[in-house]
């Protein structure tokens, strides 16, 4: 038994949005803005499509997030400091 057709679509699309922030996350090159716009879009689409699962896409997907961050990322420079 597995999931209906659709729903693998589905979780396969979500897969993929999450990979694109990924490698958005590792190309030191990209504004911090576009990547954090990328992870809303997919943070509404995981909504959207698993409403009741967002506990567990925050405790993969977002940790995933920020320990690329952490290792890939430059620190930002505070314009106020």
């Amino acid at each position: 038994m597995g999931y209906p057709m659709e729903q693998r679509h589905e979780m396969r699309r979500l897969a993929r949005a999450v990979d694109r922030v990924c490698q958005m996350i590792l190309c030191e090159d990209l504004p911090e803005i576009d990547i954090e716009i990328a992870k809303n879009r997919v943070r509404e689409m995981a909504e959207e499509l698993f409403p009741d699962r967002m506990d567990l896409f925050e405790m993969i997907y977002e940790s995933r997030w920020n320990r690329l961050a952490q290792q890939f990322r430059k620190p930002q420079e505070k314009s106020w400091q």
